[in-house]
């Protein structure tokens, strides 16, 4: 049986409702103000032990931090070339994908997990330029949930 921690407690209900996918810095930003004497490799910890237990995913973005993401029911990502916001998809009629790639594979397909990549509306209407030194565009602020 797994040791109950208050940290652990704060993290989880810093992630609880939501849908912006924060960072582990942004998680230990926001964890820190209850609790100023937490390490960064605390709450690294903490995240990747809840993705253990299947109490949050973690989302590999590819280029930028892991994301993470309270809602573990199977759903998609759309990561954000540009800003590296990820946002969740609203996606139907994917489930035959298990079938296709059991066609010709000689095991038992359970599940499966897919990103789409591309641009966001924000960084495309904003069409904010690159920037020289990081290669990648400013992480335009006041994106909301959809």
């Amino acid at each position: 049986m797994l040791k109950y921690s208050r940290q652990r407690e704060s993290i989880r209900n810093f992630l609880a409702g939501r849908c912006d996918h924060p960072t582990a810095e942004t998680v230990y930003q926001n964890i820190r103000r209850e609790y100023p004497n937490i390490s960064l490799g605390t709450v690294y910890r903490n995240l990747t032990l809840l993705a253990g237990l299947g109490e949050i995913q973690k989302i590999s973005t590819g280029a930028g931090p892991e994301r993470f993401d309270p809602n573990t029911a199977p759903h998609y990502h759309f990561i954000c070339t540009h800003c590296g916001n990820v946002t969740d998809l609203k996606v139907s009629g994917l489930d035959h994908i298990n079938i296709l790639a059991g066609q010709d594979f000689d095991g038992e397909i359970e599940g499966h997990s897919a990103y789409f990549y591309g641009t966001c509306a924000l960084c495309r209407h904003m069409a904010i330029p690159v920037s020289s030194e990081t290669g990648k565009t400013a992480a335009p602020t006041g994106k909301s949930c959809s």
